[in-house]
């Protein structure tokens, strides 16, 4: 990619960023709409999880095969491709007759936006190349993410309250189609120098494992946790992830590098990543039907209780991008995972829902956790590696944060739905909450530990040898 001018540049973040604010946004809004949706289509807690996971499931699962494709194919091809497709599948989701239909089309949104976020991550990197200005452009890209959550409950709200829940998925189009024009006309096509070659049995086998994995978490439930379809599913999932490990370091060009993991804060950001966006989930996923279901707030009241957990996201997150830049990754890291931690704790011992005062404190101590924890991932996953693989770097780090989120709507959801009767919606809410309350907390105290031993002096020593070795390509082991 041409040296760009820094105005060039800006707009090539700001046309990334407008994909993102997209991407996210959807969730957000589409969290604040679940009530309705689910009074309109007949869904039980299972179908609300699903219409969240099929998403997030196809997006985790093509991220790094979009990541490596747009290395080898070229960046803005597949960018605008992915714009495309984004588009299209919103579009089918605002007239979906019934929940498969909805399910399906938001599996072609996904499609769309498994080439975006990993993408647009891997143009801002071989954009800004000076690692200071990096650093604050994932910080403003981390940023947007605020802006989602804060948008997203107050739109979301205002338009199912108003137009109706389908109306929420307009919104993607006309974002959608502008930052398709502005990508054709100002961002530099890029590819890597060294091209990967696709990895199918990878890529299916990566599939096989979260398909199967988040099934049996959401199904058991309602199947039984012993039953034989979920211990089938379970035991597909673990031959598939012991597949990959046997077959990814046998191709001299896999689709997951294992050497990756050899950086203690790659992988940290790994796991931090995973942690956090399952809190997350899981946070967005409860409150949104607390405050509907329970307290019988409207979906832009419940948006509006909300602000306080987005408004600090929102200021964070640029706050983070520039400590990461001056300071490095760990003191984020270490704010994150104590406050998610303090607010998750508010929730499962202390009933914070139950009262206002604890409640904007739990939400208010989530945002600044959620806000600082962002730049710090996206800076270690991408920071030290070679940027001919930046787009696989990005894509790890893309897909760790969507199984993450993956996870914590499926193992909140599943246990929530343990603890309440069968149809019941509002009766001992409460209660079947605690220990889905307790997971978020863990995650928040793993955010805390996973940080706080990545991020000193010895994984940078680990980081920078992994980075060398990347440079070699590695012996591909004999066949049989």
């Amino acid at each position: 990619m041409p040296e760009l001018t820094p105005r060039r540049q800006r707009l090539v973040l700001a046309i990334c960023c407008m994909s993102l604010l997209i991407v996210s946004l959807d969730n957000t809004v589409l969290n604040v709409a679940l009530p309705s949706m689910r009074r309109e289509l007949g869904a039980d807690v299972a179908g609300m999880q699903w219409t969240i996971d099929a998403y997030t499931l196809v997006l985790a699962s093509l991220l790094m095969l979009a990541g490596s494709t747009a290395d080898r194919i070229g960046r803005r091809k597949v960018f605008m491709a992915g714009l495309v497709l984004f588009t299209l599948g919103s579009a089918l989701c605002s007239l979906a007759p019934n929940l498969p239909s909805l399910v399906a089309f938001r599996m072609v949104q996904a499609v769309g936006g498994s080439m975006l976020n990993p993408v647009a991550m891997s143009i801002i990197t071989n954009t800004f190349t000076e690692p200071r200005a990096r650093a604050r452009a994932i910080g403003v890209w981390g940023g947007v993410v605020g802006i989602s959550m804060a948008a997203g409950p107050l739109v979301g709200g205002v338009l199912t309250d108003t137009v109706g829940w389908r109306s929420i998925f307009w919104i993607n189009l006309p974002v959608g189609l502008l930052a398709l024009l502005l990508t054709f006309r100002y961002v530099p096509e890029s590819r890597a120098p060294r091209p990967r070659r696709a990895d199918p049995v990878g890529q299916l086998l990566v599939m096989a494992l979260l398909g199967c994995l988040t099934y049996a978490i959401i199904e058991a439930p309602a199947a039984g946790w012993t039953s034989p379809l979920i211990l089938g599913f379970a035991s597909a999932a673990a031959l598939a992830l012991a597949a990959l490990l046997v077959y990814e370091p046998r191709r001299a060009e896999p689709l997951i590098d294992l050497r990756f993991f050899r950086s203690a804060p790659f992988s940290g950001a790994t796991v931090v990543a995973v942690c956090a966006f399952a809190a997350l989930g899981g946070f967005l996923f409860l409150n949104t039907l607390y405050l509907q279901d329970v307290r019988g707030l409207t979906a832009l009241h419940a948006g509006l209780y909300m602000l306080p957990m987005a408004a600090l996201t929102l200021v964070c997150a640029p706050l983070s991008g520039r400590l990461v830049g001056s300071r490095g990754p760990r003191l984020p890291l270490l704010v994150a995972g104590v406050t998610m931690t303090a607010s998750g704790v508010l929730f499962a011992a202390f009933e914070a829902e139950t009262s206002t005062p604890l409640l904007f404190t739990g939400y208010v101590l989530f945002g600044l956790g959620f806000g600082m924890v962002n730049a710090p991932i996206t800076d270690t996953a991408v920071s030290g590696m070679p940027r001919a693989q930046a787009g696989v770097a990005a894509a790890v780090a893309s897909t760790s944060r969507q199984i993450g989120q993956t996870l914590g709507v499926a193992v909140i959801g599943a246990v929530l739905a343990a603890g309440l009767a069968p149809g019941a919606h509002t009766d001992g809410f409460v209660a079947a909450s605690r220990p889905a309350w307790w997971v978020v907390t863990g995650c928040g105290l793993l955010v805390l530990l996973v940080g706080a031993a990545t991020s000193g002096p010895w994984a940078r020593a680990t980081a920078a040898r992994t980075a060398r070795r990347l440079e070699e390509p590695e012996p591909v082991p004999a066949r049989g």
